[in-house]
């Protein structure tokens, strides 16, 4: 399939301060002379920051990686998870369209998007609301016919459930994503036929759509600027046991007084430590001593791997007791 830049483009792209600093730690995953391994990451967060891929988008991530513009034109053009034309700024639907699904009511899935979004893929609807596309398989085979839209799948999907989702959507509603029959996974349509002593004690929904249901963030695109992310261990109870959240710190543009501090006065704060921490705006103790749980599981999860979260412990005590002895 031929798959060619829109049309029309916008003058200019940037990443906003966020995703500079999420790209620059993604770049330093990399050995020196590597930087180009990053390119997919970093258009998918350009894609995500403005819903799609843009021509300056490309040439931007293409800059910083020290690429030929053609090279990364040739990784967006190849994968289709790249949306080189305007989508939806509500929500793009992917219907797949495979054999599973296709037996299972694709084409009815399909006539719905046509008649209530636009009468061709990759055209917006009048409203800009939405749009929608017909893909290969996306291996959810026995939840046929399915579709996915944002980050979650929306299984079992009939004429009308598929129309209601739209209409929520459009109205503001985030619907529940998964099977849309009550199925709670991929088991038997008539019930479960093994494993039933856990029917009794599961949750309501399985663990990815009750992370979706908890956030409530199915259709939100990742903009770098996620309060606390939640990785949920669920009991059988349905509540959760063990909550890994992150939470940005403070930070600052640039050292106070134009001077970073000299941070290896923390025991086991290296030289590749200090710079991690320096990209991502923290130059003085003072900032470290404040940090909370959910801080510093953001720092750990923002730097290039070098701040484990032992050590970041560590440094968070050490400064407290610097800034101790300074106040006292």
């Amino acid at each position: 399939m031929l798959r060619r830049l829109h049309e029309e483009q916008p003058r200019s792209f940037s990443f906003t301060r966020e995703n500079k600093v999420w790209a620059e730690t993604q770049i330093k995953k990399y050995p020196a002379g590597r930087e180009a391994s990053a390119i997919i990451p970093l258009l998918w967060r350009a894609q995500e920051q403005e819903g799609w891929l843009t021509r300056p988008a490309i040439e931007y991530v293409a800059d910083l990686l020290g690429m030929a513009y053609m090279r990364a034109l040739e990784v967006a053009t190849f994968y289709f998870m790249f949306h080189l034309k305007p989508v939806g700024n509500i929500a793009h639907i992917q219907v797949c369209g495979t054999l599973s699904c296709m037996l299972c009511g694709a084409e009815d899935l399909i006539s719905v998007c046509k008649d209530k979004i636009a009468p061709n893929p990759h055209q917006l609807s009048e409203d800009g609301k939405f749009s929608w596309e017909e893909v290969e398989c996306l291996g959810a085979c026995s939840n046929a016919p399915m579709a996915q839209i944002g980050k979650d799948y929306f299984e079992d999907l009939t004429q009308e459930s598929m129309g209601q989702i739209i209409d929520n959507l459009s109205a503001g509603e985030i619907p529940t994503p998964g099977p849309q029959n009550g199925r709670f996974a991929s088991e038997p349509k008539d019930g479960l036929t093994s494993l039933m002593e856990n029917e009794s004690g599961r949750t309501k929904f399985n663990g990815s759509v009750q992370m979706a249901e908890d956030f409530k963030d199915t259709i939100k695109r990742i903009n770098g600027t996620e309060a606390e992310l939640v990785t949920p261990w669920l009991q059988s109870s349905g509540k959760k046991t063990s909550q890994f959240r992150m939470k940005k710190p403070k930070t600052l543009k640039s050292p106070r007084k134009s001077v970073p501090e000299d941070l290896s006065n923390l025991l086991g704060l290296g030289e590749k430590a200090k710079i991690d921490l320096n990209n991502l705006g923290i130059y003085h103790s003072s900032q470290i001593s404040k940090w909370n749980s959910d801080e510093i599981n953001w720092v750990h999860s923002n730097s290039s791997g070098s701040l484990s979260l032992n050590k970041l412990k560590s440094f968070v005590e050490q400064a407290k007791k610097l800034q101790t002895n300074k106040d006292g």
